[in-house]
C-alpha cells in the first residue's frame, strides 16, 4: 500500500487533542447537570451513565476523525497500466544577447524583459518540447529540445551579453542554428522564436527566413524596444554609453519593417513587447498555438495505482453510525408514592 499524501498523516497528531477534548466536554457536562438537579433524582431522570458505554463511544469517535484522516492521505495498493501519450509542437527559442539588448528603452532592459517573458510563456506551452539558442555576432545551441523546463530555464537565467564574446548581431547565424536543432525525420509542427531588437549586422537574416520556410520551419518574431531606440551601455562596468569615432552617442533602435518581412515569409506572425509580460503568451495563443498542430511527441505506458479511500470513509461512517447508536446511560424507572404508575425513562 502507498500513500498519495503522506504528509497528511501528520493530522494524526490531533486524536490526544480530540480525545481530551472529549473528557473536558463530559467533564463540564456532568458539572452543569449537577447544577439542575439532586444527583439522586438525576439519576432517576436521565438514567445513571454507564462508565464503559462512555468510553466505547469516545472510543469509536476517535477511530472515525482517524479513518477519515487516513482516507484524505489517499491509500492505494493494486495499480493498472495505461497507454498514454504526449502532444505537442518543437520550438526552439533563438534569444538575442548582443549588447544592444542592454538598451533600457524598456524597463528593466530589453534582455530582462525577454527573460522575464519567456519564463512566464514557459508556464503556458506546457507539452511542447522546448530548446534554446543564444546569439549576439554567432549562434550557440544553449538547451537542446526537451520537455524538462526546468533546466531550460537554468539556461535562461545565464543568458548574459558577455556569454558570447563575439559582437554584432547575426539573425542569419540564429535562424541556421535553429534549424540544425530539429529533428526532420519527425513529423512534429516546428517552430523558431526569435526575440530580438531586429539589428542584422550581417544582412543574412531574410535568407535564413528563406530556408526555413523551404524546410517547412515557421519564424515567429518577437521585437524588443522602441523604434525610437535607445544609447547602448559601455558595458565592462565603466558606466556611460557607446559613442562612435565623432563623440555621439550610439543609439539602437528597434527594425520592425525587416523582422515583419522575415515572419510573412516563414509562415509566421511579428509581435512587439508592449503590455508587459503578456505579450509572448499572446503571441503564442493567436499565432503559434493556431497556425501549427500538436503531434504525438512521445507515448508509453504509465503504471496507475487503484485508489482505496472510499473503504475508510466507509467504515468511518459506520463507526459514527454505530457511536450514535449507543446510549451512555441506562434507563429506569421513576415510581410515583401512593400510587402504581411508574414512568420509564
Amino acid at each position: 500500500m502507498t500513500l498519495a499524501h503522506f504528509w497528511i498523516l501528520h493530522f494524526l497528531w490531533l486524536l490526544p487533542l480530540v480525545a481530551m477534548a472529549l473528557v473536558f466536554y463530559n467533564r463540564q457536562k456532568k458539572k452543569a447537570m449537577g447544577r439542575f438537579a439532586d444527583p439522586e433524582l438525576l439519576a432517576r431522570l436521565t438514567g445513571e451513565v454507564r462508565k464503559g458505554r462512555r468510553f466505547l463511544k469516545g472510543f469509536l469517535l476517535l477511530s472515525a476523525f482517524g479513518l477519515m484522516v487516513f482516507a484524505l492521505a489517499g491509500p492505494r495498493w493494486g495499480s493498472h497500466f495505461q497507454e498514454v501519450s504526449q502532444k505537442g509542437v518543437d520550438i526552439i527559442i533563438a534569444a538575442d544577447v548582443s549588447p544592444s539588448m542592454l538598451v533600457e528603452d524598456i524597463k528593466p532592459n530589453r534582455l530582462e524583459r525577454a527573460r522575464r517573458e519567456i519564463i512566464d510563456f514557459l508556464k503556458v506551452v506546457q507539452g511542447n518540447r522546448m530548446g534554446l539558442v543564444a546569439f549576439s555576432g554567432v549562434a550557440f545551441i544553449q538547451c537542446p529540445l526537451t520537455l524538462d523546463y526546468a533546466a531550460l530555464e537554468m539556461f535562461l537565467n545565464a543568458l548574459q551579453p558577455d556569454l558570447i564574446p563575439v559582437p554584432g548581431t547575426d539573425l542569419g547565424a540564429a535562424i541556421q542554428i535553429a534549424l540544425s536543432s530539429f529533428d526532420f525525420k519527425a513529423e512534429t509542427d516546428k517552430v523558431i522564436l526569435l526575440i530580438t531588437d531586429g539589428e542584422d549586422n550581417e544582412g543574412k537574416g531574410l535568407e535564413a527566413a528563406r530556408m526555413a520556410k523551404e524546410k517547412g520551419v515557421k519564424i515567429f518574431v518577437f521585437g524588443m524596444g522602441e523604434t525610437s531606440g535607445g544609447p547602448i551601455p559601455a558595458g565592462g562596468g565603466k558606466g556611460g554609453f557607446k559613442k562612435d569615432k565623432e563623440g555621439k552617442l550610439i543609439l539602437s533602435r528597434l527594425n520592425e519593417d525587416d523582422l515583419r518581412k522575415m515572419a510573412s515569409m516563414a509562415g509566421g506572425t511579428y509581435v512587439r513587447s508592449v503590455a508587459g509580460d503578456l505579450d509572448l503568451d499572446i503571441l503564442y495563443f493567436e499565432g503559434i498555438k493556431s497556425r501549427t498542430e500538436a503531434k504525438t511527441l512521445k507515448s508509453g505506458k504509465i503504471r496507475i495505482f487503484e485508489e482505496r479511500f472510499m473503504f475508510f470513509v466507509l467504515a468511518a461512517f459506520l463507526l459514527l453510525l454505530v457511536e450514535g447508536s449507543i446510549s451512555e446511560s441506562k434507563s429506569r424507572g421513576l415510581r410515583f408514592k401512593g400510587s402504581g404508575f411508574k414512568v420509564t425513562f
